[in-house]
């Protein structure tokens, strides 16, 4: 269910136009850029894209490849398009393994420039009033067209083919930022299907058997496909997530200086399940009563609430 501007091909993505570089990330080796892609009513009219190209992990393979002359982008592969996301893969020459991976978020809103703008980070202490009075509100109004892509997959009607696991709780699959062929660089997501569960504020005791699920099904579903034994991956949570919809990362336990694994932004799932397990069965739920300390950049929603909660 490709949005109708959804660049699928090559000849499709020469149609963008460049406006700006919003981000360069040397650890990553990728650019992000913001431009326009012709709108499929009117050519006249231009519709706002994200793009984040990025290198993909080199394979040894390849090794006595690597000094060859690199030139432009002469070939593409759809990887996957729902809503308004698309992934691809991008050659600079023939013959050779996939180069680039090409991530397009169009049409793109005002929040998505801002989310993929290079950001200064600033950290901040949420008290439980501060998530009451300025967080919560600010996720519940959360549009719901920012996780429909998640809803695609939850209801059958993208990614299907990618599912590693899925019961009536939670689906597991690849998760967007992976090539899905570097298992160094293995990044799975596990999605879960209770739409009252938003962030890591929303756990409670009656979740641990969901959590401890996600766990175990994690490790089965990495050790049963790519042979990864007992404690090769981490699993973490993100707070603040960058989507409104609970989920659980699963990674390569050998990744390094992925900033989504930064102190103040992921909790290791067995340390949320043991703060939930010593939890009390009638008192207040530990997450509601926490004070969370995470960093917050300056072209999130929060920022300046939250900056001029704390001034």
């Amino acid at each position: 269910m490709s949005h109708p501007v959804a660049p699928t091909n090559l000849n499709k993505l020469k149609n963008f136009q460049f406006n700006k570089v919003i981000n360069e990330d040397p650890l990553t080796h990728s650019l992000t850029l913001l431009g326009t892609f012709p709108s499929p009513d009117d050519v006249q009219d231009r519709v706002t894209a994200i793009v984040r190209v990025e290198k993909t992990a080199l394979d040894a393979r390849t090794a006595k490849h690597l000094f060859a002359a690199d030139g432009l982008v002469r070939r593409v592969a759809l990887e996957e398009s729902t809503d308004i996301y698309t992934w691809l893969f991008g050659w600079l020459g023939e013959e050779r393994e996939s180069d680039i991976k090409i991530n397009v978020v169009c049409p793109a809103t005002e929040v998505h420039v801002r989310k993929y703008t290079r950001q200064n980070i600033v950290m901040v202490r949420e008290t439980p009033d501060l998530y009451g009075s300025i967080v919560k509100p600010y996720i519940t109004a959360f549009p719901k067209s920012r996780t429909q892509w998640v809803e695609n997959i939850l209801l059958g009607l993208s990614e299907q083919d990618k599912i590693l696991f899925s019961s009536s709780d939670f689906v597991i699959l690849p998760d967007m930022k992976w090539d899905r062929r570097t298992i160094s660089s293995l990044y799975l997501v596990a999605l879960v299907q209770d739409r009252g569960i938003r962030s890591l504020r929303d756990l409670r005791k009656q979740h641990i058997p969901l959590l401890k699920a996600i766990k175990s099904k994690g490790e089965r579903v990495v050790e049963e496909k790519w042979a990864l034994g007992k404690g090769a991956v981490r699993m973490y949570i993100h707070y603040q997530p960058s989507y409104y919809h609970f989920h659980v990362h699963i990674v390569n336990a050998n990744q390094v200086g992925m900033i989504g694994m930064a102190v103040g932004q992921a909790h290791l799932l067995d340390d949320v399940i043991s703060l939930l397990e010593i939890e009390s069965e009638n008192g207040p739920a530990t997450f509601e009563r926490m004070v969370l300390t995470y960093g917050l950049g300056d072209q999130h929603g929060l920022f300046e609430a939250m900056q001029a909660a704390s001034a």
